[in-house]
């Protein structure tokens, strides 16, 4: 097979090559070769220039620098698909990855292949690497009367199916791209891998976890939901749409697209949260 591995960068130097070391120092089966894609999205660190040193034969793509996640993920992305590749590594770059996370992703495809005829979406677990806890991965999606919730899922011995995923760590096999294509333009940072991994499960194109564990990986996910009431209330509308913050017009999409009866509720949770914050924190005060 041939692979193209694709990440996206900003001042974050010392991760960014130790995720590149820790993919040059895994363990690869004969007849797999890799291009790495890697979009620099404007780092003032020195990212580019140690990476260039370190990594001659990884192809540097010079970003807008105003990409966010998303953004540097599908450029990198659209670039590769100019030329013919059996399937996408998409990696995100604070992920240090384990020597034998390729050969539970050949395990996953070849499951995949004997049980669904075709290749699927892939995703790799990653933990915290000093409590061990899961951090990312794949997820089932818990359905209630007004909202929908996300359960991560412990990585087993063998393929587990899913309906959602991260993109720390995922494998998007060919025939994916050419049925769904790429991460949908309307996101800008978070939430593309949700909306991308339950778009080809909506299209009936298998999505399985990896046995095992594929890295190590901090969530370096916002804890904050909201902002406090001793903010202003023109802090919390920014929170609102920026993209790190509660991203309204991209979350009001995906769940337009995903879950329309759940529109209302998130509505006026987002705009509950944004106005009325001291009901927020009363409320995680009781939970």
């Amino acid at each position: 097979m041939k692979i193209a591995v694709l990440l996206t960068c900003y001042n974050r130097k010392s991760k960014t090559i130790s995720c590149l070391s820790s993919f040059y120092n895994c363990e690869y089966p004969i007849g797999y070769s890799f291009d790495i894609y890697l979009v620099d999205d404007g780092s003032t660190d020195g990212t580019l220039k140690a990476v260039i040193e370190k990594f001659p034969n990884v192809k540097i793509i010079i970003g807008s620098g105003s990409l966010f996640w998303a953004g540097g993920m599908r450029l990198a992305w659209q670039d590769a698909t100019t030329k013919c590749y059996d399937a996408y590594l998409l990696l995100n770059d604070d992920v240090k990855l384990v020597e034998n996370f390729f050969e539970n992703i050949i395990y996953t495809h070849k499951y995949c292949l004997d049980n669904f005829n075709k290749g699927g979406i892939y995703v790799s677990s990653t933990v915290n690497e000093n409590s061990g806890v899961i951090t990312y991965g794949g997820s089932l999606i818990k359905n209630g009367i007004f909202r929908n919730t996300i359960q991560l899922i412990t990585p087993a011995d063998k393929p587990i199916n899913c309906k959602v995923a991260n993109a720390n760590i995922l494998f998007v096999c060919a025939n994916v791209v050419n049925k769904i294509g790429i991460f949908d333009e309307k996101f800008i940072h978070g939430i593309a891998d949700y909306d991308y991994t339950l778009t080809a499960y909506e299209n009936d194109l298998p999505l399985l976890i990896c046995p095992g564990i594929g890295g190590n990986c901090d969530n370096d996910h916002s804890s904050k939901y909201w902002l406090s009431t001793d903010s202003t209330i023109k802090e919390r509308i920014d929170f609102l749409y920026n993209p790190k913050g509660l991203a309204y017009n991209e979350y009001m999409y995906y769940i337009r697209k995903h879950f329309p009866f759940s529109l209302p509720y998130v509505f006026l949770t987002l705009w509950s949260k944004t106005l009325f914050p001291i009901i927020w924190e009363k409320f995680k005060k009781l939970s």
